[in-house]
């Protein structure tokens, strides 16, 4: 053994291709048909000879990974993210014997149907980014996969209707309560499903995601208290679990993208009469906190 070497083990290994962009576009019917996704793909082998020999023997190219893509696109059609994943995850385990485990991640880009005097365009569409949904399928040979579901960069506000107080106090405090206050947060969520089987994943999304909505905002017409963020982001995964009984876990991060209140006793001499109900923020991302919690059904409560 020579001075550089010593004895080692794996403790992950893998390898694929990412951001495989592509556009599928399904046409046939007067209403077109349009997804567009980044996949990422990877890998495992039951052996490490590429790495450890050099031996490339085994090695599904990232080309063809790539390759492959493309072709399971075309062959079989895109109904959801998640449904393409698990076709992806299920090809590179039934034709590559020596392959043991998959992960594959797929993002879809948030195309909408453009409206024309209130009717649905057959084939116009508008990029409209108010979030973006992501999937993730890991699988092992001969186990059952496990699916995530997702949502990205889901930017919310809301003007009133928001307090925290009562926190705790000591002389590193310099907080002060506040009963009413602009609460703004970048949502991102992930949820981990039972079964990759038996219900529909898009109506699981929209569920996941209006619910999220709903308890952050609340009715329209008067909206719905917050004490904090943390119990904001508790509720809405307590509903989408009760909700969605094939779901096992969620996992929220809530930063707070503050805003706070100018302040204009530092302009005595401006006359600020009739502005009362008029309200300036000084929007502050960094630092800002961050609120993270992963909620699972309890056992008692498990179907």
């Amino acid at each position: 053994m020579t001075s550089d070497e010593v004895k080692t083990e794996f403790v992950v290994s893998d390898y694929g291709k990412t951001n495989v962009k592509l556009l599928f576009v399904r046409k046939g019917q007067s209403k077109h048909l349009i997804k567009e996704l980044e996949v990422s793909s990877a890998l495992t082998l039951n052996n490490h000879r590429d790495y450890v020999f050099g031996d490339n023997s085994d090695i599904v190219a990232t080309d063809t990974q790539k390759n492959t893509v493309y072709i399971l696109a075309k062959k079989h059609g895109i109904k959801n993210i998640e449904t393409f994943a698990l076709i992806l995850s299920n090809h590179f385990l039934s034709k590559y014997p020596h392959v043991v485990a998959t992960k594959i991640s797929v993002q879809e880009y948030p195309w909408k149907r453009v409206q024309m005097d209130g009717q649905p365009h057959n084939h116009a569409f508008q990029y409209i980014a108010d979030c973006t949904r992501v999937c993730e399928v890991n699988q092992k040979r001969n186990e059952k996969p496990v699916v995530m579901s997702g949502i990205r960069d889901l930017r919310v506000l809301k003007t009133t209707q928001s307090a925290f107080k009562n926190f705790h106090q000591d002389e590193y405090r310099t907080l002060p309560d506040t009963d009413d206050r602009v609460f703004s947060t970048v949502v991102t969520a992930s949820w981990w499903y039972n079964t990759a089987s038996g219900f529909c994943f898009d109506k699981a999304w929209e569920t996941v995601k209006a619910t999220i909505m709903e308890k952050f905002a609340g009715p329209a017409d008067k909206g719905v208290f917050s004490a904090s963020v943390q119990h904001t982001l508790y509720i809405s995964s307590q509903a989408a679990l009760s909700r969605i009984p094939q779901m096992d876990h969620i996992e929220i991060t809530l930063p707070n993208k503050h805003y706070f209140d100018v302040d204009f006793t530092r302009f005595p001499q401006v006359e600020f009469a009739g502005s009362e109900n008029n309200h300036v923020y000084l929007g502050v991302d960094k630092p800002s906190g961050n609120i993270h919690a992963k909620v699972k059904r309890a056992a008692s409560a498990k179907l």
